[in-house]
């Protein structure tokens, strides 16, 4: 499970998150939502050991990130796309990651075979278009067969069938009893996938709970997203 406990986070008098709090459980898809500059990418930076938060804890089963004897087997994440570094291939870039957290070798044909890479293994990800570089950054946060993915916008980029392909990935992986935490900006997406809602706004969580919940009273979760945000749809 991973758990967000009262995390606040502050830049000098400018507060980037305050008193944020949820829950991320195993069998479920939680989506994490929110406009631009809400504090969803420092929320996952500080679960993720990447910064530090003022005060308030980011655990994962019960501990930090950092703590975590085999956090490659523990979480999956995908930031920012793949960050592959570009001469590479996709097959030397999944063996770095599989060798530096002690994945076993094998693992790195068996993802890029799962995300439909295969064929592209030996060619260098300064070719590859956006959508092949999501599937990369995928199979990178697939490698440990981890018990918890944490995916920032993991459908940009990807075609109909592209995303098509991960909703079913997803959904699978929480049906055989992994956490999976996302965020995105595809209400429709979210609205397809996900279990549970964390909305947060301004730094602060302005809603969370089970989707039908969290939109109740609005006629889609788009139309929910822009009413507890504070946002126009036009």
């Amino acid at each position: 499970m991973i758990s967000i406990d009262r995390l606040s986070k502050r830049h000098g008098a400018r507060t980037v998150l305050s008193d944020v709090t949820f829950d991320a459980q195993p069998g479920r898809v939680t989506a994490f939502l929110g406009p631009n500059g809400a504090g969803k990418s420092s929320t996952l930076r500080i679960l993720l050991g990447l910064d530090r938060a003022t005060s308030g804890s980011a655990l994962v089963d019960g501990v930090p990130y950092r703590a975590l004897r085999h956090p490659a087997r523990a979480v999956g994440a995908m930031l920012d796309g793949s960050g592959a570094h570009r001469s590479r291939t996709a097959r030397n870039h999944l063996a770095w990651v599989a060798a530096a957290g002690g994945i076993p070798r094998r693992r790195v044909d068996e993802v890029l075979a799962e995300v439909g890479l295969w064929e592209a293994r030996r060619a260098r990800v300064s070719t590859f278009s956006l959508g092949m570089g999501q599937r990369l950054g995928l199979a990178a946060a697939l490698l440990g067969e981890p018990a918890a993915l944490v995916l920032d916008e993991p459908v940009n980029g990807l075609d109909p069938e592209g995303i098509r392909w991960i909703r079913r990935l997803l959904r699978g992986y929480a049906d055989d009893g992994g956490t999976v935490l996302l965020s995105s900006h595809l209400m429709g997406e979210v609205a397809e996938i996900a279990d549970d809602l964390v909305v947060i706004a301004g730094g602060r969580v302005v809603r969370s709970g089970p989707l039908s919940e969290v939109s109740a009273g609005y006629d889609n979760l788009e139309d929910a997203f822009f009413g507890l945000t504070g946002g126009s749809a036009r």
